[in-house]
């Protein structure tokens, strides 16, 4: 299959694949920009950004503010011209001066998700940059399409359907996550690009995608490109820890599970001796780092940022190692180069 460029709006991707955002610190300017510069999208995760800060434990939402715009210039210096986003969740508290800060540094796309992003046309208008509202279903994207259209006179300029193989928080119910098969959910994503076809919009698909056999089955749905997030986990390139990587590729099909996290979403995540903790009953709540507006402190577990942070580090025991379907399939270290021309 000949594989056409990704374009949105008057932004141009050589290869049709965007790099999954992964918070807390998995993709950041050092993976974003090599992903960017080989052609595809590269894509900074806002969740906590601002974590390696030494500022950060006493003004979490500042420190982010603050590095959303360092990491952006440090990606650009990378992406040799190419096509740079942010991924930033609505749940984020302050969601709105994430936006801002983005947009203030220059960056080429937002895409959000984790809620539907009701006033993200208002929030980039007047600016160049490009807006990427994540559904998982027809009903979303009809009621943020049709409210962006009537209130903002917009509409998407790219649209990514993520489907419940995806990493990290997912957008669906448990009972819906175990009754997925990839066949039903085909189906779903036909109805949403019959929208986006009448829109004349771009379509990303999400979550699963992992070899370039993946991305010819959606772009011969008819979608523009992909998006792949775990297979990029994996690269010399991706900001997390070494043993962070090792843990994708020791992990076993078995060992990729579904748990429920603090914020109030299921999430897939490796099996470790942290979650073991967990179900056991053990509480590891130590302060609130301002983080997802949806978390109950009083009663959560733990808290998410500390254990996705623990995990990005290597502190694996600690933490919560978040990871698409596929995450079970890395058996080696790559190289993004390397895997964007499989995709090319």
């Amino acid at each position: 299959m000949k594989v056409e460029e990704l374009k949105i709006g008057d932004l141009c991707a050589k290869i049709p694949v965007v790099q999954g955002g992964m918070g807390v610190g998995v993709s950041l300017s050092k993976l974003a920009g090599a992903v960017a510069a080989a052609g595809g999208v590269g894509v900074i995760s806002t969740a906590q950004i601002g974590f390696r800060y030494p500022e950060f434990k006493t003004n979490p939402i500042e420190t982010n503010l603050k590095a959303i715009g360092e990491e952006i210039a440090k990606a650009k210096k990378l992406a040799k011209g190419g096509v740079l986003g942010v991924n930033i969740m609505v749940a984020t508290r302050r969601y709105e001066d994430y936006v801002k800060a983005a947009v203030e540094a220059g960056i080429d796309l937002i895409i959000s998700g984790a809620g539907l992003p009701m006033t993200l046309p208002a929030l980039v208008e007047g600016a160049k940059t490009k807006i990427a509202p994540i559904v998982s279903s027809a009903k979303s994207l009809n009621v943020i399409s049709k409210y962006w259209i009537k209130k903002y006179n917009r509409k998407p300029d790219m649209v990514v359907i993520e489907g419940p193989e995806a990493g990290g928080h997912l957008g669906f119910s448990r009972e819906e996550i175990d009754n997925y098969t990839r066949e039903t959910y085909d189906e779903e994503i036909k109805a949403i690009l019959s929208i986006t076809k009448e829109m004349e919009v771009p379509v990303v698909v999400a979550g699963g995608i992992y070899t370039r056999e993946d991305m010819e089955h959606y772009l011969s749905m008819g979608a523009s490109g992909v998006q792949l997030a775990t297979r990029f986990v994996t690269t010399e390139e991706c900001d997390a820890s070494d043993a962070y990587k090792q843990a994708y590729i020791n992990a076993k099909k078995e060992d990729i599970v579904i748990v429920s996290s603090p914020v109030g979403m299921p999430g897939r995540a490796i099996h470790n001796a942290f979650l073991d903790k967990v179900n056991a009953g053990e509480r590891f709540m130590r302060g609130c780092r301002q983080c997802i507006s949806t978390c109950k402190p009083a009663t959560a577990p733990y808290c998410i940022t500390e254990a996705l942070i623990n995990a990005v580090e290597g502190r694996l025991d600690e933490g919560l190692i978040f990871c698409g379907s596929n995450a079970y399939r890395a058996d080696k270290i790559e190289r993004v180069a390397d895997i964007m021309e499989e995709f090319a």
